[in-house]
């Protein structure tokens, strides 16, 4: 039997489309071979020209423009949208799960005690995905109590120089310290950059986290910049396990394919604590150095020179949460880490995160994340 044709429109010179191109090439490396049929492109190009004269069996796009949307349209073969930048197509979707990048976003302030926020976004209406992380960001942070200070970069052509005056200006008009959600690591680059025109500390006055995990814009930064890691690689494998199907003539799924972001890649633009009390800091920075390697909260918060119970009320006070409480949150999101990015066992998680008895282990984590152990790292495309 001939090797499928399969086309790949998908940009390299982002790290989300070059994670893309990374999963789909495992994919058909293990259940292939397909003869793939790619050049390097631009998100914004037109359509390259030997589209309408390509005889294949399937596409795998990310489509920008109405353009690309009708030769991909064109060419009659099952075919799967990346981007979902125009809603219309009728194409099958396979994405990310904007509620969570959200949520993981609202979650990493909360726990560092911030009480002012804001985003910072692409152009309303100009991308489906970046509009559900300004408007999910803002309505998380209501539902909590919290107000957003939401600027979206604005339609008119302007000037780097010009924009960057727009956005210090904001920043120097937002409540002080506060914590930035950008809507992908380019803007996160330009924020962290009007920072540094603006006199601004990061993080100290001023926390930013991006979205993608773009390595080189975010160690590009100054200083490097926090970012979601939406794993673009289990996208891309997904999707051509989609896309294998409908040319083995299987029909897709009538609704989009959402997938989980891997977690938060937590560099120096956010890796502080927004509260004016040092020995609640020392104290949250001794649990998250030990917790996983010592069971004992009194011996974790030995150095500590306060009392226990002041502790106790400064924490809940400033935090939200206990001591106890915080050892289990962070013993949980190392779990979460291990579960999602290794294949050790259950037993072996539990171990590695101070739980002496896996069974227990089992129990918190169920009773925390609403899942086991097990069906949180399925999730993710581990077995």
């Amino acid at each position: 039997m001939p090797a499928l044709r399969v086309t790949l429109l998908v940009e390299t010179s982002r790290e989300y489309g070059r994670g893309l191109l990374r999963g789909i090439t495992r994919y058909q490396q293990e259940h292939g071979p397909w003869s793939l049929y790619f050049k390097p492109h631009g998100l914004d190009d037109p359509p390259p020209p030997w589209l309408t004269r390509w005889r294949g069996d399937g596409i795998l796009a990310r489509i920008d423009n109405r353009q690309m949307a009708d030769a991909v349209l064109r060419a009659k073969v099952p075919a799967i949208d990346l981007r979902a930048s125009l809603g219309d197509l009728g194409l099958p979707t396979v994405g990310i799960n904007n509620r969570s990048v959200v949520r993981l976003a609202v979650e990493h302030f909360i726990e560092r005690a911030y009480r002012h926020f804001g985003f910072y976004g692409t152009p309303a209406g100009e991308h489906h995905y970046q509009d559900m992380r300004a408007t999910g960001f803002a309505e998380t942070l209501r539902k909590r109590g919290h107000h957003c200070h939401v600027y979206m970069h604005p339609r008119t052509v302007r000037t780097w120089e010009q924009e960057q005056a727009y956005l210090v200006k904001w920043l120097h008009a937002l409540p002080k310290p506060v914590a930035v959600m950008t809507c992908h690591d380019d803007r996160g680059q330009q924020l962290l950059d009007a920072c540094l025109r603006a006199n601004l500390a990061v993080p100290d006055e001023i926390a930013i986290l991006g979205v993608d995990n773009d390595e080189l814009l975010c160690n590009l930064s100054t200083p490097p910049l926090s970012s979601i890691d939406v794993n673009p690689e289990r996208i891309g494998y997904e999707a051509a396990a989609m896309l294998d199907r409908m040319m083995q003539g299987n029909r897709p799924p009538r609704r989009p394919v959402y997938l989980e972001p891997r977690g938060i890649v937590v560099r120096q633009s956010t890796d502080v604590m927004a509260v004016d009390d040092p020995r609640v800091v020392q104290a949250v920075r001794a649990i998250r150095a030990q917790a996983c390697a010592n069971g004992n909260i009194g011996d974790l918060l030995k150095h500590v020179p306060i009392a226990r119970s002041a502790l106790f009320r400064r924490f809940k006070k400033l935090l939200g949460r206990s001591p106890k409480e915080e050892v289990t949150r962070v013993r949980l999101e190392r779990a979460k880490e291990l579960l999602r990015e290794t294949r050790l066992s259950v037993a072996d998680v539990a171990d590695r995160t101070g739980y002496a008895e896996a069974k227990y282990f089992i129990e918190v984590f169920s009773r925390a994340v609403g899942t086991t152990p097990l069906r949180y790292r399925r999730q993710f495309g581990r077995t």
